[in-house]
């Protein structure tokens, strides 16, 4: 035994994710410490230097070692935190001539920013050094020798030193991350909670069938095959400290390096990862191979929805763990539904007996499995709340009973097909057939199918061809929200075969009340759009990236009827959006027009529209303005006008404010001033409880049309919008 390890206890923390401190906990007792007060995402402990040591090479779940130099009350300003740190003796701990570095986490009333409080602990260091005779430090922020502790709560100051140097979690090995990748730490906590290291030491197998990059199968492996995680770490934070023994390090790494060679041999565990993307595994090949594992883990190139079972898996018992996609985002949830779904048949039906964990931030996904969770544990995935469920996989002859022993940690599904769920869909096969003739006749690919027609499933069921745009309707402050989103993934679960798609082609999105001009408002980025036909005009859509799509269905006769009045006319679109009513009049004959917006996305969208119908641009004109300031400045005369204005906005570009009830008199007015004798406005505006001002049937010949203006996909929802027709008298 060295003289570093018969001197007294070191105090030191172990920092690690939210969620895990209990195991961290476990995890430092089995390493010879002694741990003490659990904070969070911390645990103070008290250990000598081997021990210290030890714990940096073999802990799995810890992000950072601090060796404790000063813990102290009633630090509040600036200058008493220069004081504390002052009162160290620097010189057993910084070398002359090394770099150092401060990690300050915290603030006070006098200290509120941490680059602030870094510079005071580093004055402090100096002034301590400085005193001692030893020369001033350079500050190194990136890779310096010693890396300094400082964190501030309530008046409460903790220094210490970093023994870890970068976070332990950083094993080395992963390089190619992949996408979303797990932290190695974390990944390490997930497998502990689910009892891996005990099933590795019986033999069992584990699969991964979404393993991406391999963190799960890496970490698994390391721990089947008793190798230290950060063995081939070059360096940690202890080996620029002054109080460092070389000697005791060298052989605890030489111990680890014994134990990892005599653990891969005698490794007999099978470790397999699925994944369909190249990508991946060969990411997850390489991370492998720099843990120094690459003949533990088997990888197979292969989708859920294919996945078998190799021949090599006969055992009765083993793990199968995943870490799935989890949709940040409403619109990735029709694949994840199916995800999941997928993922608990394939469990059921390939591997009876087994356990199956789940690690994933959106819970309500786990209802799809179709297996009940004996368990489930909260944790932190960055800064999203996460849960591990963990479920029994029984074989499907003893499936029936319930064990309620557990009620708080159970997860139910709703199996596919459920009886409200096969309701839903028989309502939208229902549709497509009372659809059918009028499709046939008039030869539409876009069209509305479903419209809340049953009030447990508020949603806008719309067909683009071979994609469908769901749209769900916000629900009362009465709906338990979690209920409506129950009903939502029942939707997306039965919507691929009910209606022949895809689920990657199925697009969802919210609709809330609106306000301004929110249903233009960009939701993603993506630029996937695709052409649809609409009669003979051929139309650019876009299902992912605003909340509406670039073709408003419930317009379609008003287009069509456009396009029927436009031959040899003058046309004026006024709000003109995408300009899909503009390409119907000009299809239909219009001699020229101008349509009018003030969105840059939407006119550029336009252009694109013509050029697809191969419309002469010098004849069709898109034009920048607010309609109101145009009206006023325009001088010339047009035999159709268009004008469709949003129910309100408030959108920076205009003069002031729209209200359409409030502002619509003066638009009519406006454009009834540009429209030739004999011509014809087509006002039309979705505001459900709009009234047209009297005072505009007095002066003009006014035809209400709204009866007559939705076709049999929007009967339903007659009220979508009014349109109106008016003329100068005489």
């Amino acid at each position: 035994m060295t003289e570093s390890s018969q001197i007294a206890p070191l105090e030191l923390l172990a920092t690690c994710p939210k969620g895990i401190e209990s195991l961290l906990a476990d995890e430092l007792t089995a390493l010879g410490a002694s741990p003490g007060k659990t904070t969070v995402a911390g645990v103070y402990f008290a250990a000598d230097l081997a021990t210290a040591y030890r714990v940096c090479l073999w802990s799995r779940l810890a992000n950072r070692i601090i060796l404790i130099l000063a813990r102290e009350p009633m630090v509040e300003t600036a200058d008493q935190l220069r004081t504390v740190v002052a009162g160290i003796d620097w010189t057993r701990h910084l070398a002359p001539g090394r770099t150092m570095a401060v990690d300050f986490h915290g603030r006070s009333d006098h200290i509120r920013h941490t680059r602030f409080g870094a510079q005071t602990v580093k004055d402090g260091v100096v002034d301590a050094l400085q005193l001692a005779g030893q020369a001033r430090p350079t500050v190194d922020t990136k890779t310096p020798h010693l890396r300094l502790y400082a964190h501030l709560h309530r008046a409460n100051a903790t220094l210490g030193i970093d023994l870890s140097g970068e976070s332990l979690h950083r094993r080395g090995y992963r390089r190619d991350v992949g996408h979303a990748p797990l932290k190695e730490n974390l990944a390490a906590a997930l497998l502990v909670r689910a009892g891996w290291p005990e099933r590795a030491k019986a033999g069992e197998p584990l699969i991964d069938p979404l393993c991406g990059a391999g963190t799960l199968l890496i970490e698994a492996g390391l721990m089947a095959a008793d190798q230290a995680p950060n063995l081939h770490r070059e360096r940690f934070g202890f080996h620029g400290w002054a109080g460092h023994d070389e000697a005791e390090w060298r052989e605890l790494k030489r111990e680890a390096d014994a134990r990892a060679s005599i653990g891969r041999k005698r490794c007999k565990t099978l470790l397999t990862g699925f994944d369909e993307s190249p990508a991946a595994l060969s990411a997850a090949k390489a991370n492998a191979m720099r843990a120094g594992i690459p003949a533990l883990i088997h990888l197979h190139g292969q989708r859920l929805s294919q996945l078998t079972r190799p021949a090599e898996l006969t055992a009765e018992q083993g793990l199968m763990i995943t870490n799935p996609p989890y949709g940040e985002r409403l619109g990735e949830l029709p694949e994840l539904v199916q995800l999941y779904a997928q993922l608990g048949e394939k469990a059921k039906a390939l591997f009876p007996g087994w356990t199956l964990a789940v690690f994933t931030g959106n819970p309500d996904l786990g209802h799809r499995l179709g297996l009940r969770a004996h368990k489930q544990y909260a944790l932190k995935n960055g800064a999203l709340d996460a849960k591990l469920l963990l479920m029994t996989i029984e074989h499907r002859a003893s499936r029936g009973g319930e064990d309620d022993s557990e009620p708080s940690a159970t997860v139910q599904a709703a199996p596919k097909g459920s009886e409200n769920a096969q309701m839903f869909a028989n309502r939208l096969a229902k549709n497509q057939k009372r659809l059918k003739k009028w499709l046939k006749q008039s030869g539409e690919s876009c069209y509305r199918l479903y419209d809340a027609d049953m009030p447990e499933y508020a949603l806008a069921v719309d067909r683009y061809g071979d994609h469908v745009h769901v749209q769900e309707y916000a629900a009362p402050r009465s709906v338990d929200p979690s209920q409506a989103q129950k009903r939502l993934f029942d939707a997306l679960e039965v919507m691929p075969d009910a209606l022949g798609v895809d689920p990657s082609r199925i697009h969802v999105k919210r609709r809330e009340r609106q306000t301004g001009n929110a249903q233009y408002q960009k939701r993603d980025a993506s630029g996937e759009r695709f052409e649809v036909r609409e009669g003979d005009a051929r139309l650019w859509v876009n299902l992912r990236d605003y909340l509406d799509t670039g073709l408003f269905l419930d317009h379609r006769p008003v287009r069509r009827m456009l396009g029927e009045m436009a031959s040899g006319k003058r046309f004026l679109n006024l709000f003109c959006y995408t300009a899909t009513a503009t390409v119907q009049a000009a299809l239909g004959g219009a001699s020229d027009s101008v349509s009018v917006d003030m969105s840059n996305t939407y006119l550029e969208w336009a252009r694109d529209n013509f050029t697809l119908n191969k419309l002469d641009p010098r004849l069709h004109r898109v034009v920048r303005d607010d309609c109101f300031r145009w009206l006023e400045t325009a001088n010339a005369e047009f035999d159709l006008i268009f004008m469709d204005p949003p129910t309100f906005s408030n959108s920076k570009k205009m003069r002031d404010t729209l209200d359409v009830q409030r502002d619509h008199p003066r638009l009519v007015e406006l454009a009834m001033a540009r429209l030739a004798p004999g011509g014809t406005l087509v006002f039309s505006n979705n505001q459900r409880r709009f009234k047209l001002d009297e005072s505009l049937g007095e002066r003009f010949v006014v035809e209400d049309m709204t009866a007559r203006s939705f076709d049999p996909d929007f009967q339903r929802r007659s009220n979508a919008h009014q349109v109106f027709l008016l003329r100068h008298r005489g």
